[in-house]
């Protein structure tokens, strides 16, 4: 774990503009809280690379932190570990309840996130608070109101019930007089009902033995 002052004193680099950088990567993954969004920046600050997750409940660990980061750091971008010195950067968003500010499991992902850097050849980046108050970058004066913890249920959620009803119906293609496909439009469904089935009588013998 690390504490707020020996977090500041490691000389993470700034973000450039983390007001548009934590309304974008709130857009691309909504995080609810106890979600953590992991994210990878290349040498012009620009976002290559992203994965969020929701830990479980037990982990609070520094270790298991950094275990299941450095997992979705593997699955979603190659290591750096050939390259002289780190070019590129991992900086982490945790959305949490609670008030803004640092706590001790805060402390646990940020030593999880700069070890888990340092084992995948990226530089440790900033660590993002999100909170039912705001988002603030921890170590940093830099925050804002919104995105927030509760942000998440503002976004679209794409579930089955967004696609279009039944009875718009798809244009299917059919060949022309000319041989050429031409779309076509089929007729609107009617409202399934159940059918009706015919009553079966019981088979009777025919044959003779």
């Amino acid at each position: 774990m690390l504490d707020l002052e020996a977090w500041a004193a490691t000389g993470v680099p700034l973000l450039r503009d983390p007001r548009d950088f934590v309304l974008e990567l709130h857009q691309r993954h909504l995080p609810q809280p106890g979600t953590v969004v992991l994210a990878v920046l290349d040498a012009s600050n620009r976002l290559t690379a992203s994965a969020s997750f929701v830990p479980w409940a037990h982990h609070t660990d520094g270790w298991q932190h950094r275990n299941a980061i450095l997992s979705h750091l593997r699955q979603v971008t190659p290591h750096d570990l050939r390259q002289a010195a780190p070019t590129r950067t991992a900086v982490l968003l945790r959305c949490r309840e609670g008030a803004a500010g640092w706590t001790e499991q805060d402390g646990a992902w940020m030593w999880a996130l700069q070890d888990a850097a340092v084992l995948h050849g990226l530089r440790c980046g900033s660590f993002i608070a999100l909170t039912p108050t705001g988002w603030q970058i921890l170590g940093h004066e830099r925050g804002g109101r919104t995105p927030h913890a509760g942000s998440w249920a503002d976004g679209p959620v794409h579930t089955v019930t967004e696609l279009p009803p039944r009875s718009a119906r798809r244009r299917t293609a059919e060949p022309d007089q000319h041989g050429e496909r031409s779309p076509r439009t089929r007729p609107a469904e009617l409202p399934w009902a159940p059918t009706r089935v015919a009553a079966i009588e019981p088979a009777r013998r025919t044959g003779t033995c």
